[in-house]
Parts: structure tokens; sequence; C-alpha cells
């Protein structure tokens, strides 16, 4: 059984509650679980102690039985100093599209030779 430890939204409408749960990877998402291992609150502020509660035991018994955390409870627990900082990059993400960078290069373009024309006629002026 592929087992995951993963997010299960509860509360009402724009105002979410998460368990932290262990579930089979098939189950849907706010599904059967096999066992709570705690909470997220997203809606505390981020220094709060209860925006997340974990009972570390047991996520550690559920790690050990080669459950896999997804991304969002594996930063949680990277945060917790359970497991070690895993490196992350898009490097695709802060870069500008292929229409924008058209436009930065017909900008560029116009730039430049706007700067040509304007020099021409004071070189024309200076020369004589």
């Amino acid at each position: 059984m592929a087992m995951k430890i993963r997010l299960s939204r509860g509360g009402s409408k724009k105002r979410p509650f998460y368990r932290i749960v262990a579930a089979d990877s098939r189950m849907p998402r706010d599904g059967r679980y096999i066992e709570k291992l705690g909470t997220y609150n997203p809606l505390l502020p981020k220094d709060s102690e209860d925006r997340v509660k974990m009972d570390m035991e047991r996520v550690q018994y559920w790690l050990g039985e080669g459950a896999q955390p997804t991304d969002r409870i594996s930063r949680m627990l990277e945060a917790a100093g359970v497991t070690p900082k895993k490196e992350r990059a898009n490097m695709k993400k802060g870069e500008p599209g292929k229409k924008a960078k058209e436009r930065v290069e017909e900008k560029a373009a116009k730039a430049t030779a706007a700067a040509e024309a304007a020099a021409a006629p004071a070189e024309e002026a200076a020369t004589e």
C-alpha cells in the first residue's frame, strides 16, 4: 500500500482548516485516512505555535514505514527539524516568456536607433 502523509481539508468556505493525516495515496483528499497526525490552521499568524501541531512520534513512525510526505508537509517537517532541508530551485519560474523577451528586444532596438538618430545631428553640427 502506497502511504502518504498529507493534508485533508476541513472548515467552511474561505475558512480552511487542515488535518495532517497518514492515508493511502489512492484515497481522495478529504476521504478515508488511517491516522490523524496533527492539524494545520493557515489563518493563524506564521509565528503562532497553534498554526501547525504534529505528533512527531507518529510522524516518525509513518516515515519509517515508508510513507511519503507531500511537498507542503515536507516543508513543515523541514521547519520542525525532522527531515533535512531539500534543495528546491525552479530556475525558469522568474524567467520571462517568449513574447516578453521579444518586446524587450524591440524596445532596446528602438532605444538604440533613437540614440543614434539623436547623436547623428549633433556630430554634424560639431563638424561644421
